[in-house]
């Protein structure tokens, strides 16, 4: 067994819309072995492949895990498996090649995160995506924006109208994804754009905009998860120091109060306490702005603000990129783009390459602890890592 895990190789496909003939395939083989080029390393030290994907509907290829070896013949026959966990999928592989590792079954594992969502029609995209929701009660919403439109109206309800504090979350996080070359929208759309209601960024469910909603896009992401003495021999590491993953009741009406985010509130504290640090103690967080609000929610779960209050948070800059804890340097969701299978790992790959240095022009100055924040539904299945330089 090992007692320290390591994140040593990793590889990024550009998210947005890819040609017509890609496949999920293609984009698995494009990161997969890649990243293990990346960790100086060869495909026959790999021990396991984990792979992250979606699907729901989005392809009628299934049975990704033997899908890695048909884009990657070297990779045949490395066992694989397929993990799924809604919008957590790619935190569910990783996490999965973690525990393989630290259980000294291998010492080298492969994480692949992967989707393809621009193939099919809207209606099919919205129909897959509301399978992550709570269908005998959730359904009626329409769409996955409608359920976090139906959260945003309680909040409004509660607190007041957090137009301002989400207009705020994707002007800066828009903004970020400019400097993101693997970014879905690299645009910087300003403020007073994602706020008033136009045209060009109208309502889509609720009081929430086109710009409070992230992008469905196509992508992957590849990351090597090795034992303490692999990562001993590699040019650059990031160790694992701490890691949580905590669920919630499925029927977010079910829930206590559905405002609290308690899922992400509990995996977020044991994964910190875990590293034995707290919010101080962190140079970024990487964090699932699936929508806005979910971000908002999110810095009252985190601790950042006090509950009702995530605006002040914004409104200090504390979040921005030159702030004291900048939230998302990478555009997010919301300017990056969220290929389901893709996002957890991703977003690993993101905070990694901050620790080692390697950002280009989204680097932070002396980042050395990173925590990422992946979250499946409605907060539901949730993953928290927390990542340091080594």
């Amino acid at each position: 067994m090992t007692s320290d895990l390591f994140i040593t190789g990793w590889a990024h496909t550009a998210f947005g819309k890819s040609a017509p003939e890609t496949t999920v395939e293609h984009l698995m083989a494009e990161v997969s072995t890649a990243a293990v080029t990346d960790a100086g390393l060869d495909v026959g030290d790999v021990d396991a492949a984990f792979v992250g994907v979606f699907n729901s509907g989005f392809s009628r290829q299934s049975f990704e895990a033997a899908l890695l070896g048909a884009g990657r013949p070297e990779l045949a026959r490395v066992p694989a498996s397929r993990h799924e966990n809604a919008c957590a999928t790619g935190s569910a592989a990783l996490f999965a090649a973690m525990d393989h590792v630290l259980s000294g079954r291998g010492r080298v594992a492969l994480v692949v995160g992967a989707e393809k969502m621009t193939g099919v029609g809207n209606d099919v995209v919205n129909d897959a995506l509301l399978g992550a929701s709570y269908r005998p009660t959730e359904e009626d919403a329409g769409s996955f924006a409608g359920i976090f439109g139906r959260l945003a109206d309680l909040y409004a309800d509660r607190y007041g109208d957090p137009r301002e504090a989400l207009s705020l979350i994707a002007a800066k996080n828009h903004r970020n994804g400019v400097d993101n070359p693997w970014a879905h929208m690299r645009r910087d759309f300003g403020v007073e754009f994602c706020s008033v209601p136009s045209e060009k960024n109208p309502f889509t469910a609720g009081r929430l905009l086109r710009t409070d909603c992230s992008l469905v896009s196509d992508g992957a992401a590849a990351l090597v998860v090795t034992s303490d003495d692999v990562a001993r021999a590699a040019r650059r590491r990031v160790r694992v120091a701490g890691r949580a993953h905590a669920n919630d009741i499925f029927e977010v009406a079910a829930r206590p109060d559905p405002l609290a985010f308690d899922g992400p509130r509990r995996a977020f504290a044991q994964a910190l306490a875990e590293a034995g640090t707290d919010l101080h103690g962190l140079d970024l967080i990487e964090t699932h702005d699936c929508f806005t609000l979910a971000e908002l929610l999110q810095y009252e779960a985190f601790g950042l603000a006090a509950p009702g209050k995530g605006a002040s948070v914004l409104k200090e800059g504390v979040t921005a990129k030159d702030g004291r804890l900048p939230v998302n340097v990478s555009g997010g969701l919301k300017s990056k783009g969220h290929p389901i299978g893709a996002t957890g790992v991703s977003q690993h790959v993101m905070a990694a390459l901050q620790l080692t240095g390697e950002a280009g022009a989204m680097q932070l100055q002396g980042a050395r602890r990173a925590a990422v924040f992946n979250m499946g539904g409605a907060a539901v299945a949730n993953y928290a890592t927390v990542l340091e330089a080594a």
